[in-house]
């Protein structure tokens, strides 16, 4: 993994979106169904904020959540977590190793082989489409 990245708030507003800076840097959650248009296409899942690879289209499922779902990192240290206790509730809050962007949550209702289940905010992500 490259060196961890860190900017300066300004830093992150000019370079993201709205939407994007209000999910990875103030943990955020985007609405439901908002990213259905990724493609089914072999690729990798980048962080829009410092284009780490995350998540391989491999992993990827649809959960029925209505965000991108995956049962796997593309390697364990591409994300870390921490525990999130907002909403009342106890959840496994996942981010980008590299530069700390809030990307979503997993929990253990996955599907094999890791019965794990990475529900990502889609404007956290990037595409890119692996060559042929």
């Amino acid at each position: 993994m490259p060196p961890k990245i860190e900017k300066t708030d300004a830093e992150w507003r000019a370079q993201l979106s709205d939407l994007a800076y209000q999910v990875t840097r103030q943990h955020g959650t985007e609405r439901a169904w908002s990213h259905d248009d990724f493609p089914k296409t072999p690729g990798i899942y980048r962080c829009i904020c410092c284009d780490a690879p995350l998540f391989d289209q491999a992993a990827k499922f649809d959960s029925g959540t209505g965000w991108p779902s995956f049962w796997a990192p593309l390697a364990p240290e591409a994300v870390g977590t921490t525990e999130d206790r907002k909403l009342f509730m106890r959840r496994t809050e996942v981010h980008c190793a590299r530069c700390a962007a809030h990307l979503g949550h997993v929990f253990p209702d996955g599907p094999p082989p890791t019965g794990q289940r990475y529900c990502m905010n889609g404007v956290a992500l990037r595409f890119e489409e692996r060559e042929s």
